[in-house]
């Protein structure tokens, strides 16, 4: 295996409230320098699947801005300062669904692209969910979809079910419902 390639120097490329745009100047083990740029988001992220009762999972549907139209998704969300991957994934749930968790457990953290982009999401399943609403910042309400999971290969074929990190999430519940 290779040895990490060096950094020589990170120039800030562009900034704004969410994102840095750094500019890398690399040197790898073989001597061979190349620049890269990287997305470097300023905190890290939660996906949380909630499971109101076994087989059934919600999906928020919501208008996703990257991609301009409404898709399908887990509520999701960046971890705010001082606070920890489990309290950000239970606020999210009640700013996005309107319903807490009494039971949150923590599935993987998964990346995006991680070639150029240095973002980390971190994957929570929550159960136990009762009602509780916070505040949020999402401009309109967004509708909580029940999906059973013996339909699962019909949400998978959805052309507004496109979101990698839902899919994984998807993945990693049942892998953690069988063990």
């Amino acid at each position: 295996m290779s040895k990490k390639p060096e950094i020589l120097n990170i120039t800030k490329l562009a900034q704004t409230k969410v994102f840095t745009v750094e500019g890398l100047h690399l040197r790898f083990s073989n001597g061979q320098e190349r620049d890269f740029e990287r997305l470097q988001l300023h905190s890290g992220a939660v996906l949380v699947i909630p499971v109101p009762e076994p087989g059934v999972v919600w999906l928020a549907r919501e208008y996703a801005a990257g991609v301009d139209h409404y898709e399908l998704g887990f509520p999701k969300g960046l971890i705010d300062k001082d606070e920890d991957m489990l309290s950000a994934a239970n606020r999210e749930l009640q700013e996005e669904l309107g319903y807490g968790a009494k039971q949150l457990t923590f599935l993987k953290t998964v990346t995006l692209a991680p070639g150029y982009m240095g973002h980390l999401t971190h994957i929570i399943l929550a159960q136990d969910l009762y009602p509780s609403r916070l505040p949020g910042d999402e401009p309109e309400p967004i509708e909580i979809v029940p999906w059973r999971l013996n339909e699962i290969n019909s949400l998978l074929v959805r052309d507004d079910f496109t979101d990698a990190r839902s899919i994984a999430a998807m993945l990693l519940m049942e892998r953690n419902q069988n063990e």
